[in-house]
C-alpha cells in the first residue's frame, strides 16, 4: 500500500508532469457559504493545511511540448472529497478543455462524495461524467492516473472513463472504502484486492507506474491518441499486386504459419512501430493472453492495434486460444478508435477460439457476433493484417476492414484444417487436401476479393510490411468516413454475389 506519509500533493504532482514554467491555473476563488459551523471549521482547517480553497486543482500545461488540460484531487483537503464547489470546478475545467480541444489528464485521489454536503454533492458525479462523455465524444483523449487512495463515487464515475488508465504503485483503489466495509460488515476487507497491482493483474488498469514516469507515458500515448498527423507517411496507392506465379501450396503455407520462429504481433510491433503503449484487458476485471491491445505508430501512422497474440505457446498449431474476454478487449480497442477517429489495425494470427465450458458460459459466440457488428459499422478507418493462421470465428471476429493485407503464407479458413477434415471425412489425415479445396491461401484470397494486397516473406519481410501497413493506413485516413463505411459494407455484400441466384 502506498505510504501516505510521503503522498505527493496535487500541485506538486502537476508541476512534475508539465514542462517547467508551463503550468497555468484555471481556478476561480471559491467562497465559504456553509451555515454549518462544524463544516465551516473543517473547510477553514483544510484551507490552512493545504493552501488551497477546494479539493481539486485544474489548469493547463505542456507535457513534452504538447498543450494539455489537467485536473487533480488534493487528498489532504477533506480526503479529496467532491462537494458542489469541487464538482462545479471540475465540470468547468472539462468543458474548457473540450472547447479548446485539449487532451485531458485527470489524477484523482479521493474518498468520494463529501458527506457533509449530502445528496447534492453525491449527484455532482453525474454532471462530471456528462462533461467527460462530451469531451470524449468530441474526439479528444482522456487519460487517468489513479492515486492513493481513489474510492467511492470518484472511481465509479470520472476515475473509470479513461481511454488509458494508469495507477500509482501500491495505491488503494476500490469502490467501497475499507473503513466503510469494516463498519458495515464488522470485518476487514480481504487484503490485496483493492491494490493497484491486483487491478493490473485483472485487467482493470493499463499500467502501474510512479508519478515520475507519468509525463513520459502520457506524452507517448498522446502522440498516438491525438492523431495530429505528424510523422505521417505518404499514402500508398490502393491497388494490390497480382498473384505470385508460383503461389505456395496450402500445405506449405499452413506448415510455415505454424513454425515456432514465425513472427507474431509482438515481433511485428517491435520491428515496425514506435510510441507503443500496451493496454490491459477490458477495464472490466478481465484479461486474455490471446489478445494484444495497444496504441502505436505503425510505419509512422498513429493507430489502435488489436491482434491475436500467439505468445510463447508450446504448440504453434494450437496457439493461444482467444476467449470471450479477449473479444471484449478487442471491442474496447474499437471504441477507442471510433471515439478518437484513429485507424484501427487488426492482426489475425490465430489457431482458433477457445473451446471450453468457460468460453461457452462466457458468451463466446455472442462476443464474436458483437465484434463483427462493431467492425462492419465502425466510424473509423480499418485495416486488417492477415499475418499467419486464420482459423474460424476467432479470425472472423477481427477480419472485416476497409483494406486487407496478407503475408504470403497467411491463410483463412472456417475451421483449423484438421477440424474441417474431421467434419468432411471423419479423420484429420486429409487436412491439407481439404484446405487446398477450400481456397484458404493468400493467392486465392486475393483472387476472390477477400485480400487486397500480399506482402512477400523475404529477408526484409517485417520492414516492408511496416511500410506497407503505415502507407495503407495513411491512405485510409484521407478518405471520407461516411463513404468509407458504406464501401466497407458493400465490399462484403459483394462476396460470392456473382455465383448466381434469383434475379
Amino acid at each position: 500500500m502506498a505510504d501516505t506519509g510521503k503522498r505527493t500533493s496535487a500541485l506538486d504532482l502537476l508541476l512534475a508532469v508539465v514542462d517547467p514554467g508551463s503550468w497555468r491555473c484555471w481556478d476561480e476563488p471559491v467562497a465559504l457559504t456553509t451555515d454549518d459551523p462544524e463544516y465551516r471549521a473543517d473547510l477553514l482547517a483544510a484551507r490552512e493545511r493545504t493552501g488551497l480553497d477546494e479539493s481539486v486543482i485544474t489548469g493547463e500545461g505542456r507535457v513534452r511540448g504538447r498543450r494539455v488540460a489537467l485536473v487533480a484531487c488534493e487528498f489532504r483537503f477533506l480526503a479529496g472529497s467532491i462537494g458542489v464547489d469541487a464538482g462545479e470546478r471540475l465540470v468547468r475545467a472539462v468543458e474548457r478543455a473540450t472547447a479548446e480541444r485539449l487532451p485531458l489528464l485527470a489524477a484523482p485521489a479521493s474518498g468520494g462524495t463529501r458527506m457533509q454536503e449530502g445528496t447534492i454533492a453525491f449527484l455532482q458525479m453525474v454532471k462530471v461524467t456528462g462533461a467527460i462523455t462530451d469531451h470524449k465524444a468530441a474526439g479528444l483523449p482522456y487519460l487517468v492516473y489513479l492515486r492513493h487512495p481513489t474510492t467511492g463515487g470518484v472511481l465509479a464515475s470520472w476515475g473509470s472513463l479513461g481511454h488509458l488508465t494508469a495507477a500509482e504503485p501500491g495505491a488503494l483503489i476500490g469502490f467501497l472504502g475499507p473503513r466503510v466495509h469494516q463498519a458495515l460488515y464488522g470485518e476487514e476487507f480481504p487484503p490485496g484486492v483493492q491494490v493497484a497491482e491486483n487491478l493490473l493483474a485483472n485487467g482493470l488498469v493499463d499500467a502501474v507506474l510512479p508519478a515520475g514516469r507519468l509525463a513520459e507515458v502520457a506524452a507517448r500515448a498522446l502522440s498516438v491518441l491525438t492523431a495530429d498527423g505528424t510523422g505521417r507517411v505518404a499514402a500508398a496507392p490502393l491497388d494490390g499486386p497480382g498473384t505470385c506465379p508460383e503461389a505456395p501450396s496450402a500445405e506449405e503455407s499452413i506448415r510455415r504459419s505454424r513454425r515456432p520462429d514465425r513472427p507474431g504481433v509482438r515481433e511485428f510491433l517491435r520491428a515496425t512501430a514506435t510510441h507503443i503503449t500496451l493496454l490491459s484487458g477490458t477495464g472490466a476485471g478481465e484479461r486474455d493472453p490471446g489478445l494484444l491491445l495497444a496504441l502505436a505508430r505503425v510505419g509512422g501512422t498513429p493507430c489502435v492495434v488489436l491482434g491475436h497474440d500467439r505468445g510463447s505457446h508450446p504448440d504453434p498449431a494450437a496457439g493461444q486460444a482467444l476467449g470471450p474476454a479477449g473479444l471484449r478487449a478487442a471491442r474496447r480497442g474499437m471504441r477507442i478508435a471510433a471515439e478518437l477517429g484513429l485507424p484501427l489495425l487488426t492482426v489475425v494470427d490465430t489457431a482458433g477460439a477457445a473451446l471450453s465450458r468457460e468460453a461457452e458460459e462466457g458468451g463466446l459466440a455472442g462476443e464474436i457476433a458483437r465484434c463483427l457488428a462493431d467492425l462492419v459499422n465502425l466510424p473509423a478507418p480499418t485495416l486488417c493484417l492477415l499475418l499467419g493462421q486464420g482459423a474460424g470465428g476467432a479470425a472472423l471476429a477481427l477480419l472485416p476492414a476497409d483494406r486487407v493485407v496478407a503475408a504470403r503464407h497467411a491463410w483463412l479458413s472456417p475451421l483449423p484444417p484438421e477440424g474441417a477434415s474431421a467434419i468432411l471425412h471423419r479423420t484429420t489425415d486429409r487436412a491439407y487436401e481439404v484446405a487446398a479445396r477450400q481456397g484458404v491461401c493468400s493467392a486465392e484470397l486475393l483472387a476472390n476479393g477477400i485480400v487486397d494486397r500480399i506482402v512477400e516473406e523475404d529477408e526484409n519481410f517485417l520492414s516492408v510490411l511496416g511500410r506497407v501497413i503505415g502507407a495503407e493506413m495513411a491512405a485510409l485516413r484521407a478518405c471520407d468516413r461516411n463513404e468509407q463505411r458504406s464501401d466497407r459494407r458493400a465490399r462484403y455484400r459483394r462476396l460470392g454475389g456473382a455465383r448466381g441466384g434469383s434475379s
